[in-house]
């Protein structure tokens, strides 16, 4: 299973890395990791290529809580009038793309997924993954992280738990 959430996550902090340096979005790589849902949404700027021209650590916890709350902010600009339909597509038609050039036998396709994982605690969990004939190849895992980054992990993982248990319990039903 994968989660168009995730992707729609890498996006985003995309476009906002992108504005940030002053380049095309789609020239950044960004991986965010954890789940879908405020806090569990943990971009990991010190990985963005290229690099977040951000040096200020209250700047950074200022993207960091802007991506994390980045739905939000599009539910509240349409004044509760709809959802992040169209980034949802966008991010539905990356994720499709990778999957099948995947299915499709190219190597190197690379995309943040919310997947099955035993990287912690949390039974499933979003990073980068390899798609390759079969769908997922290789989970990629989610690298070294700095200090904040390590904080923010830390604080994620009951939240995501919880999420996790409540979708669960869900589909239990």
């Amino acid at each position: 299973m994968y989660n168009l959430g995730t992707v729609n996550d890498v996006v985003r902090a995309a476009a906002f890395i992108g504005e940030i340096n002053g380049v095309d979005p789609r020239k950044v790589t960004i991986p965010v990791i954890g789940g879908h849902s405020g806090v569990t949404i943990i971009p990991v700027l010190s990985q963005s290529n290229p690099a977040v021209k951000l040096t200020d650590q209250g700047k950074i916890e200022a993207l960091t809580k802007r991506i994390q709350e980045a739905g939000t902010e599009v539910v509240k600009a349409k004044a509760g009038g709809g959802s992040a339909t169209l980034s949802m597509a966008y991010a539905g038609a990356r994720l499709t793309n990778a999957v099948l050039r995947g299915l499709n036998g190219e190597s190197n396709v690379v995309e943040c997924a919310y997947i099955k994982s035993d990287l912690t605690e949390a039974t499933y969990f979003a990073n980068p993954v390899a798609f390759g004939k079969n769908g997922v190849s290789k989970n990629l895992g989610f690298g070294a992280l700095n200090d904040y980054e390590k904080q923010l992990l830390k604080e994620a993982i009951p939240e995501l738990k919880k999420n996790i248990k409540t979708g669960e319990d869900f589909a239990r039903k």
